[in-house]
């Protein structure tokens, strides 16, 4: 009986070690691939003749489809999964040409390959022609699969001003998800915030710890999920969305003093976003669960 009750534990624990999903990341060219049990599930691209580095594709548990876009329209410059900033002493990190300003990559360096998770840092350089450089940043992304139905990326950076740094009232600001058509509010979809409240009408300008954008193809649902960490400053920063897909936490839009945001040359700022790509609605996917595990007990930085 004994050695039965010992047996037992060891199939269990067995059980749970190989139904967990296997991460791996590689470098390809100027894309960092990352997969899950030999799928694809993103790439970081980093070539220099983009605008900024960007996630994509990110594929959706269910499908294995992409749940963002890496370009339509209206305004094709919303690349999938971004961070960049617009009107930084007068340079444009964000759309038009390079010329008016880009983030450099200087190369992604893998942390952790294999495993449970995987984990990268990689450093950019705000640049453009005829300009001193203004920031150089510093990322560090975690992949990890809570649940079969679910993929997370927790995308941490700093910003470091190598100069007094003024960023004029912009709605092209930070941390940015434009999803797929198909799965926006206007072909269907659902946009839904913290508060519970929905669409572009409900949800703009509105002050949310997290936002959600799901919808349905093929009979399948999915979405994905941008939660900010309590700890960021100007957190909970308002939302500008949009029914044709676009989200995203931005400050800038609305600063304190209704004109622009100031960063002190060599006070870095840092900031936290957690992004929940998943199977089903807000509901299924307990985005309200995951908010409250990963920051929603934290203090907010002075």
């Amino acid at each position: 009986m004994k050695r039965l009750l010992i047996f037992s534990c060891f199939a269990l624990l067995f059980a749970s070690f190989a139904g967990a999903a296997e991460l791996t990341a590689r470098l390809d060219g100027k894309k960092l691939l990352i997969e899950v049990d030999g799928k694809l599930f993103t790439a970081y691209c980093f070539d220099a003749g983009q605008k900024y580095p960007y996630f994509y594709p990110v594929n959706g548990p269910l499908t294995g489809e992409t749940v963002t876009t890496e370009t339509s329209e209206p305004y094709p410059h919303h690349h999938s999964l971004f961070f960049g900033c617009d009107r930084v002493n007068g340079g444009n990190y964000w759309q038009d040409k390079n010329e008016t300003g880009q983030i450099f990559s200087r190369g992604p360096e893998i942390i952790q390959a294999k495993g449970d998770k995987v984990v990268f840092r990689d450093r950019g350089d705000w640049k453009r022609p005829g300009a001193e450089q203004p920031i150089e940043d510093e990322r560090l992304v975690t992949v990890t699969v809570p649940a079969p139905d679910r993929r997370v990326i927790d995308f941490e950076i700093t910003l470091k001003p190598l100069m007094d740094i003024k960023i004029e009232k912009t709605n092209h600001s930070l941390f940015s998800a434009r999803m797929v058509p198909a799965l926006s509010a206007k072909e269907g979809g659902t946009l839904v915030n913290a508060n519970g409240d929905k669409a572009e009408a409900g949800t703009f300008g509105k002050a949310a710890a997290w936002c959600d954008y799901y919808g349905t193809r093929g009979g399948k649902t999915e979405g994905l999920a941008l939660l900010q960490h309590p700890g960021n400053p100007w957190y909970p920063a308002p939302w500008f969305t949009r029914d044709y897909g676009f989200f995203s936490p931005t400050p800038m839009y609305w600063p304190k003093n209704d004109q622009f945001t100031e960063l002190p040359k060599g006070k870095p700022v840092t900031l936290r976003y957690r992004v929940v790509v998943h199977a089903g609605d807000t509901t299924a996917a307990d985005i309200a669960g995951n908010f409250a595990a990963w920051g929603g007990n934290a203090e907010k930085k002075p």
